[in-house]
């Protein structure tokens, strides 16, 4: 726990002088009352003080404002699935197909965000566009998924400019400006990565480029907006084979490429090899993305506390002593 005036903590030190106090006082006989009030036990003549000490304490504590790390429902975020539409994506190795599977566990994931996240949809094969734009309508997002058709190449890094693009469209972020100096517009300065905690992109491919930017270039794009990119690759080692214009095509499956994004931004990588499994990797994401770690001010809750303990004491007294000591 931190506090953010840890001066105020010196205020706890007048509860022991409270104590020493108490115990210093000589309470005066009052004619008539023993006829009336019962005999006080030991330890009933002792809460009350004791009660009084401890709201004292807590209080300095809530006057030093203090925060801990909570896990707690996370502000607004904006989350692109940037999903491949490539011809590899119609492989088996994950059934009933790469893209099929993608689809599915994607529109379970969209289902369970919670209304205050924006979700928008990226697709990409030799290139990436937006197919839905960031929004609250679950249903416009699940109806984008099923409208998905797969196209020839595999534009990863594409993907996540596009994807970025749609996250900030206000900085004329797009394939053709990458790497480039824009004229006449200074360059934001980079930002740790990972470190935008309302923001993020969830890469859904087989992680094979076959045209387009570098996907880890692409990637630390993102890492210097704090953007982290998670990655989820669809296939076996093994890869599979796809029929194109009656020829039978291995489609291997790479696995480093989407290690490197993800580690680049700071996120985590997946391996999806089952329907089953990719239910799970998406059960993960939403509680990555629904939850974060922040270190929040908890004043409150001391308060709170103190002034329970405060009238706690009062009662007390009053209902053995018919008096607030």
């Amino acid at each position: 726990m931190n506090f953010l005036w840890p001066e105020g903590l010196f205020l706890a030190l007048a509860a022991p002088l409270l104590a020493a106090a108490f115990h210093a006082r000589r309470p005066k006989a009052v004619p008539g009352m023993a006829a009336v009030m019962p005999k006080a036990s030991r330890w009933q003549k002792h809460l009350p003080p004791a009660l009084y000490c401890t709201a004292l304490a807590v209080a300095a504590i809530a006057a030093a404002r203090p925060t801990a790390l909570l896990t707690l429902p996370s502000q607004q975020r904006t989350i692109i699935l940037s999903i491949d539409v490539s011809l590899s994506m119609r492989a088996a190795d994950v059934l009933p197909t790469r893209l099929a599977a993608a689809q599915a566990a994607a529109k379970a994931f969209i289902k369970e965000q919670p209304g205050d996240v924006r979700l928008g949809i990226v697709s990409f094969a030799g290139t990436a566009a937006v197919i839905q734009q960031p929004t609250h309508d679950r249903d416009e997002l699940v109806a984008a998924i099923d409208r998905l058709q797969l196209d020839r190449h595999t534009a990863i890094g594409s993907g996540i400019i596009i994807a970025l693009a749609a996250l900030f469209p206000n900085e004329g972020i797009d394939v053709e400006s990458f790497g480039k100096r824009v004229p006449g517009k200074e360059a934001k300065p980079p930002v740790p990565p990972g470190s935008n905690p309302n923001a993020a992109i969830i890469l859904l491919t087989d992680g094979r480029r076959t045209i387009g930017p570098d996907p880890v270039q692409a990637a630390r794009m993102a890492a210097d907006r704090g953007v982290r990119v998670y990655t989820v690759g669809f296939g076996s080692a093994q890869g599979a084979p796809i029929q194109v214009e009656g020829y039978s095509i291995y489609m291997m499956f790479d696995e480093e490429t989407l290690k490197a994004v993800a580690g680049v931004t700071n996120a985590e990588y997946f391996h999806a090899t089952s329907g089953a499994e990719l239910k799970k990797i998406y059960d993960n994401l939403t509680a990555k993305f629904v939850l974060q770690r922040e270190q929040t001010e908890v004043t409150a809750f001391f308060a709170a506390a103190a002034a329970a303990l405060l009238i706690a004491a009062a009662g007390l007294s009053l209902a053995w002593f018919g008096r607030i000591l």
